[in-house]
Protein backbone atom coordinates (compact mmCIF):
# COMPACT_ATOMS: atom_id res chain seq x y z
CA UNK A 1 0.00 0.00 0.00
CA UNK A 2 1.22 3.35 -0.50
CA UNK A 3 2.09 5.82 1.88
CA UNK A 4 -0.71 7.71 2.98
CA UNK A 5 -0.44 11.18 3.70
CA UNK A 6 -2.08 11.52 6.95
CA UNK A 7 -2.44 15.37 8.67
CA UNK A 8 -3.31 15.55 12.13
CA UNK A 9 -5.06 18.45 13.51
CA UNK A 10 -5.24 18.78 17.20
CA UNK A 11 -4.36 22.14 19.98
CA UNK A 12 -3.63 19.37 22.70
CA UNK A 13 0.01 19.30 21.26
CA UNK A 14 1.20 15.70 24.02
CA UNK A 15 -1.71 14.48 22.22
CA UNK A 16 -1.37 14.71 18.79
CA UNK A 17 2.44 14.14 19.37
CA UNK A 18 1.58 10.61 20.90
CA UNK A 19 -0.74 10.05 18.40
CA UNK A 20 1.96 10.94 15.38
CA UNK A 21 4.60 8.30 17.25
CA UNK A 22 1.81 5.62 17.33
CA UNK A 23 1.00 6.04 13.72
CA UNK A 24 4.40 5.98 12.76
CA UNK A 25 4.53 2.57 14.70
CA UNK A 26 1.81 1.03 12.26
CA UNK A 27 3.65 2.31 8.89
CA UNK A 28 1.41 5.38 8.59
CA UNK A 29 3.20 8.86 8.41
CA UNK A 30 2.06 11.53 9.51
CA UNK A 31 2.31 15.49 10.29
CA UNK A 32 1.22 17.65 12.75
CA UNK A 33 -0.37 21.06 12.76
CA UNK A 34 -1.51 22.38 16.83
CA UNK A 35 -4.31 24.82 15.37
CA UNK A 36 -6.59 25.49 12.21
CA UNK A 37 -4.15 28.17 11.02
CA UNK A 38 -1.19 25.88 10.84
CA UNK A 39 -3.37 23.01 9.97
CA UNK A 40 -4.92 25.25 6.57
CA UNK A 41 -1.11 26.35 5.52
CA UNK A 42 0.23 22.80 5.77
CA UNK A 43 -2.94 21.74 3.47
CA UNK A 44 -2.12 24.27 0.84
CA UNK A 45 1.95 23.35 1.38
CA UNK A 46 1.13 19.59 0.73
CA UNK A 47 -2.27 18.30 0.35
CA UNK A 48 -2.85 14.98 2.44
CA UNK A 49 -4.81 11.91 1.86
CA UNK A 50 -6.76 12.01 5.02
CA UNK A 51 -7.03 14.43 8.06
CA UNK A 52 -7.66 13.68 11.20
CA UNK A 53 -9.08 16.96 12.72
CA UNK A 54 -9.97 17.89 16.43
CA UNK A 55 -13.10 20.16 17.00
CA UNK A 56 -12.76 21.97 19.64
CA UNK A 57 -9.54 24.65 19.04
CA UNK A 58 -8.38 28.05 19.51
CA UNK A 59 -8.57 30.48 16.78
CA UNK A 60 -9.98 28.55 13.68
CA UNK A 61 -12.17 25.47 15.12
CA UNK A 62 -12.51 22.16 13.78
CA UNK A 63 -15.92 22.42 11.86
CA UNK A 64 -14.16 26.00 9.87
CA UNK A 65 -11.40 23.84 8.95
CA UNK A 66 -13.15 21.21 7.72
CA UNK A 67 -15.28 23.32 5.93
CA UNK A 68 -12.65 25.30 4.02
CA UNK A 69 -10.48 21.97 3.31
CA UNK A 70 -13.52 20.54 1.49
CA UNK A 71 -14.07 23.37 -0.38
CA UNK A 72 -10.53 23.71 -1.88
CA UNK A 73 -9.76 19.56 -1.50
CA UNK A 74 -12.84 17.99 -2.23
CA UNK A 75 -11.31 14.83 -2.54
CA UNK A 76 -8.94 15.37 1.34
CA UNK A 77 -10.87 12.16 3.42
CA UNK A 78 -11.57 14.08 7.26
CA UNK A 79 -12.04 12.16 10.26
CA UNK A 80 -13.38 14.07 13.10
CA UNK A 81 -11.88 13.35 16.64
CA UNK A 82 -12.89 14.84 19.14
CA UNK A 83 -13.67 14.79 23.08
CA UNK A 84 -15.69 17.60 23.87
CA UNK A 85 -18.69 16.78 20.85
CA UNK A 86 -22.50 16.62 20.26
CA UNK A 87 -24.79 14.93 18.58
CA UNK A 88 -25.61 18.18 16.77
CA UNK A 89 -21.97 19.07 16.09
CA UNK A 90 -21.90 15.27 14.43
CA UNK A 91 -24.69 16.06 11.96
CA UNK A 92 -23.41 19.39 11.03
CA UNK A 93 -19.44 17.40 10.65
CA UNK A 94 -21.80 14.62 8.28
CA UNK A 95 -23.26 17.57 6.00
CA UNK A 96 -20.18 19.08 5.59
CA UNK A 97 -18.42 16.28 4.01
CA UNK A 98 -16.53 14.54 7.52
CA UNK A 99 -15.44 10.73 6.27
CA UNK A 100 -16.35 10.19 10.03
CA UNK A 101 -16.64 11.68 13.30
CA UNK A 102 -15.31 9.14 16.39
CA UNK A 103 -14.97 10.67 20.03
CA UNK A 104 -12.19 10.19 21.88
CA UNK A 105 -10.52 7.94 23.30
CA UNK A 106 -10.50 5.90 20.46
CA UNK A 107 -8.78 2.58 20.04
CA UNK A 108 -5.71 2.92 18.01
CA UNK A 109 -6.31 -0.23 16.08
CA UNK A 110 -9.97 1.40 15.09
CA UNK A 111 -8.48 4.99 14.30
CA UNK A 112 -6.13 3.54 12.24
CA UNK A 113 -8.62 1.29 10.42
CA UNK A 114 -11.05 4.67 9.75
CA UNK A 115 -7.73 6.19 7.92
CA UNK A 116 -7.21 3.25 5.30
CA UNK A 117 -10.64 3.18 4.81
CA UNK A 118 -10.85 6.97 3.77
CA UNK A 119 -7.61 6.51 2.21
CA UNK A 120 -9.30 3.95 0.44
CA UNK A 121 -12.35 5.69 -0.60
CA UNK A 122 -10.48 8.64 -2.03
CA UNK A 123 -8.51 6.25 -4.15
CA UNK A 124 -11.82 4.87 -5.36
CA UNK A 125 -13.75 8.33 -6.28
CA UNK A 126 -10.68 9.61 -8.13
CA UNK A 127 -9.87 6.33 -9.88
CA UNK A 128 -13.58 6.62 -11.30
CA UNK A 129 -13.21 10.21 -11.89
CA UNK A 130 -10.33 9.75 -14.14
CA UNK A 131 -11.61 6.76 -15.74
CA UNK A 132 -14.50 9.47 -17.29
CA UNK A 133 -12.13 12.18 -17.87
CA UNK A 134 -10.16 9.84 -19.93
CA UNK A 135 -13.39 8.25 -21.85
CA UNK A 136 -14.08 12.28 -22.32
CA UNK A 137 -16.67 12.24 -19.79
CA UNK A 138 -15.75 15.42 -18.08
CA UNK A 139 -18.88 16.66 -16.72
CA UNK A 140 -19.08 13.30 -15.29
CA UNK A 141 -15.66 13.20 -13.67
CA UNK A 142 -16.19 16.42 -12.04
CA UNK A 143 -19.70 15.02 -10.62
CA UNK A 144 -18.23 12.21 -9.24
CA UNK A 145 -15.93 14.59 -7.61
CA UNK A 146 -18.53 17.27 -6.28
CA UNK A 147 -20.67 14.53 -4.92
CA UNK A 148 -17.92 13.23 -3.02
CA UNK A 149 -17.26 16.72 -1.84
CA UNK A 150 -21.25 16.53 -0.86
CA UNK A 151 -21.17 13.42 1.18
Amino acid sequence: MKHIKVLLVDDEKEFVQTLSERMEMRDLGSDVALNGEEALKKIDEDVPDVMVLDLKMPGIDGMEVLRKTRNAYPNVQIIMLTGHGSKKDKKEARRLGAFEYLQKPVPIDILVNKIKLAYKKKIETTMMAATFAEAGEFETAKEILDRDKDE
